[in-house]
């Protein structure tokens, strides 16, 4: 299984879709989790994506095991080579 590296860095919440967080009747939290929904929604798709399944179909294992290889990518090959800038 090799990772699809996007070629530039991933985006998990556009400005304008901040910008519509920050718009929306919420608390403080509850913008907090629909910004954290949004972006959990986008990774979810780029982890479907490289696994060649619908996100749907996902299972939390599959969803552990992506974050150890995007790990192991940073650890070994730099954050730039990882899908995950941290």
């Amino acid at each position: 299984m090799i990772m699809n590296q996007p070629q530039s860095p991933a985006q998990f919440l556009t400005p304008e879709e901040s910008a519509d967080v920050d718009k929306a009747l919420l608390t403080a939290p509850e913008k907090f989790l629909t910004r954290l929904t949004i972006s959990s929604l986008r990774l979810l798709t780029i982890i479907a994506k490289d696994l060649e399944v619908s996100v749907e179909d996902l299972t939390h294992q599959q969803v552990i095991d992506w974050f150890e290889k995007d790990g192991k990518i940073r650890r070994e090959q730099g954050a730039d080579a990882a899908v995950l800038k941290w």
